[in-house]
C-alpha cells in the first residue's frame, strides 16, 4: 500500500511565516522606494550652501541657510504660499459644493442616460492639460482673467470634478435609500433629510474626497504658470521653478530643495493626521 504524504502542522506554519516576512520585505522595500525621493530632498536643504552638490547619505553640518534663502523677502515665497492656500482651499471647497449635489443626483435619480454621463465625466479627466493650455490662455486674455485666482481656480476645478463625482456617486449610490424615506416619515423634507442624514453619514466619503482635491490643486503648476506672470499672484510651485542664485547663473539647489519641502511638509502632515478617516472614506463603498 502506498501512504499520501500529508504536511505537519509545522511545515504549514512555516510556509505561513515565510510568506508572512515575504510581505513584510515587500512593503518595506515599496515604502523605502516612496520615501527616498522625499529624505533626499530634506537631507538636501538641511546641507550648507557650499555643500549644496555633495552625495553623502547625511549632511556634514546641519544648516538652515536654504530655509532662509527660501524665504528672502525678494523670492516672493511666502505671499507665494498663501497664494497656493486660497487656490487650493476655493478649488475644494468650490468643487465639493458641486460634486456632492451631483453626485447625489446621479446616485438617487433614475433617467436615461445616466449611465452616459458618467463615462462623459470621466472621460473629461483624461484630456491632458496641455492641450488645454492655449485655449484657456485666449477664453482668460478675452476675459481679462490674467493674473487672477479665478484664471486658476477654474481650471482646476475642471481637472478635480471628475474624480471627485465620481467617487461621491460611487459612495452615495451605496448608502440605503430607506433613510432618507425614514426621515421623511418622520417629518423632514427631502431637503432635510439630505442635509440631516445623508450628509453626516456621507461625512467619511466627503472628507476624502476633499484631501484628494486639495493635494490636487496644491501640487497645479502647468495652468498656474501659463495665466500668471505678476510675481505677486503667482502660487507656491511656479515660484520655485523661478527661484535663481547669487549669480545670474547659479543652480539654486538647496533653496529649491528647501522651498520644496515646505510645500510638500503639508501634505505630508494632512495625510498622516486624517489618514484613518482617508481609507475609511476609501473603503466605505466596499461593503454594505
Amino acid at each position: 500500500m502506498s501512504t499520501t504524504p500529508t504536511t505537519t502542522p509545522i511545515t504549514a506554519i512555516g510556509r505561513f511565516r515565510t510568506g508572512s516576512l515575504a510581505r513584510r520585505i515587500g512593503i518595506a522595500a515599496i515604502v523605502v522606494y516612496c520615501l527616498v525621493p522625499f529624505y533626499w530632498m530634506v537631507v538636501s536643504s538641511l546641507r550648507r550652501p557650499s555643500d549644496q552638490f555633495s552625495n553623502s547619505p547625511l549632511p556634514a553640518a546641519v544648516s538652515f541657510d536654504n530655509y532662509a534663502a527660501a524665504f528672502d523677502a525678494r523670492n516672493g515665497f511666502g505671499r507665494a504660499l498663501l497664494n497656493s492656500l486660497v487656490v487650493a482651499g476655493a478649488t475644494t471647497a468650490l468643487t465639493l459644493l458641486v460634486a456632492i449635489f451631483a453626485g447625489y443626483a446621479l446616485a438617487r435619480l433614475h433617467f436615461r442616460g445616466k449611465t452616459l454621463i458618467l463615462t462623459l465625466i470621466i472621460a473629461a479627466s483624461m484630456f491632458p492639460p496641455i492641450t488645454l493650455v492655449v485655449p484657456l490662455l485666449r477664453l482668460f486674455t478675452d476675459a481679462g482673467w490674467i493674473n487672477t485666482y479665478q484664471a486658476m481656480i477654474v481650471p482646476s476645478m475642471s481637472f478635480a470634478l471628475p474624480l471627485a463625482v465620481w467617487n461621491l456617486t460611487a459612495f452615495f449610490r451605496q448608502m440605503p435609500a430607506e433613510l432618507e424615506k425614514a426621515a421623511q416619515v418622520d417629518g423632514c423634507t427631502a431637503a432635510q433629510a439630505f442635509r440631516k442624514v445623508v450628509l453626516p453619514l456621507a461625512a467619511p466619503g466627503i472628507f476624502t474626497t476633499a484631501i484628494l482635491v486639495f493635494i490636487c490643486a496644491w501640487n497645479e503648476f502647468l495652468i498656474a504658470v501659463s495665466v500668471v506672470n505678476d510675481r505677486q499672484m503667482m502660487t507656491a510651485n511656479v515660484i520655485v521653478s523661478l527661484f535663481t542664485g547669487q549669480y545670474k547663473y547659479d543652480q539654486p539647489f538647496g533653496t529649491q530643495m528647501a522651498a520644496g519641502v515646505v510645500v510638500t511638509l503639508p501634505l505630508v502632515l494632512a495625510v498622516l493626521f486624517f489618514q484613518r478617516r482617508i481609507v475609511d472614506g476609501l473603503t466605505a463603498g466596499g461593503l454594505k
